[in-house]
């Protein structure tokens, strides 16, 4: 176990940061998915991580992850497989705030997990809000529709959607996680299980090509990516999912300014207010969560 004192504030503030580190990598990751493909992507970039956190692992650890954590670490793994190549998939066909905001669902379908697998009431406002939030998702794509983005970009929205309900289970699964082992630990066996899973499926598609004048792009988007999960990791040590989820939302605006200044993407009204009623509805869904200390655990 990974005992840590909790301290939601710092914790909250911790989350901020480690969500402006992945939304820079997620354009970064835009750029490398339109060049090469996602899949190709995915690919190289967890043969670059892992070998760059298998160094800190191995030099600090003092003993193997127990059954438990290890378990943690291999579901975790295989979760990100669908849901990172999903996204970034959808990222390379879509405007990168249309994307986060899609993706704004992932927190309250976090709430319907955790009622699941945690037998916890879903009450009249999770539904409310859910509703809301449905709302939220279809004005974004109506505004889609009158952009005339092209069928690209509804397919591409389709697997943003798809890599959020994929998400939704990292949120549940990533508190219990961060419980049971440390940030170098964790990180180290996300890339390891997630690369296997993306090269295993390599052999059955076919193999990506070496991308040999992306690598200073790739270990970029990689370091990147280790620094957010780094910091994920460490905040939800000490705070619940539950309380630390909101700290998604500050992903909009990192969307909203790194669309704009790398890639010429204006953010359509249509998207602002999806996002809007998005995020009111999981703020309405909240609300069911019992004040205190919040804590998601799921049995695996």
């Amino acid at each position: 176990m990974n005992k840590v004192d909790q301290n939601p504030a710092l914790a909250f503030l911790v989350a901020l940061a480690a969500i402006g580190a992945l939304s820079a990598m997620d354009a970064v990751m835009k750029g490398l998915s339109r060049d090469i493909g996602a899949f190709a992507t995915m690919c190289w970039r967890s043969v670059l991580a892992t070998g760059v956190m298998a160094v800190p692992y191995i030099a600090t650890r003092k003993s193997g992850p127990t059954l438990r954590a290890l378990r943690l670490h291999l579901l975790r793994g295989l979760l990100m497989v669908p849901m990172s190549f999903l996204f970034f998939w959808g990222l390379a066909r879509v405007p990168m705030a249309q994307a986060i905001a899609l993706t704004f669902i992932a927190p309250l379908l976090a709430l319907f997990l955790a009622a699941i697998f945690l037998g916890e009431k879903v009450g009249p406002r999770t539904v409310g809000g859910s509703l809301l939030a449905f709302f939220g998702v279809t004005v974004i794509v109506y505004g889609q529709g009158k952009a005339d983005l092209g069928p690209e970009a509804l397919k591409g929205s389709i697997a943003i959607l798809g890599s959020a309900v994929c998400y939704a289970f990292n949120i549940v699964v990533m508190r219990s996680q961060a419980q049971q082992a440390r940030p170098i630990e964790i990180a180290f066996f996300q890339f390891l299980f997630t690369g296997i899973g993306f090269w295993a499926l390599g052999l059955a598609v076919g193999l990506p090509t070496y991308p040999s004048g992306q690598l200073w792009v790739l270990l970029v988007a990689t370091m990147l990516a280790i620094a957010g999960m780094l910091l994920l990791a460490w905040a939800y040590a000490r705070a619940g999912a539950a309380y630390l989820s909101s700290s998604e939302y500050s992903g909009f605006i990192y969307a909203a300014v790194l669309g704009w200044l790398v890639f010429g993407e204006p953010v359509s009204p249509y998207t602002v207010a999806g996002a809007a009623l998005i995020i009111g509805g999981c703020a309405i869904a909240s609300r069911t969560v019992a004040k205190g200390e919040p804590s998601v655990e799921i049995a695996v």
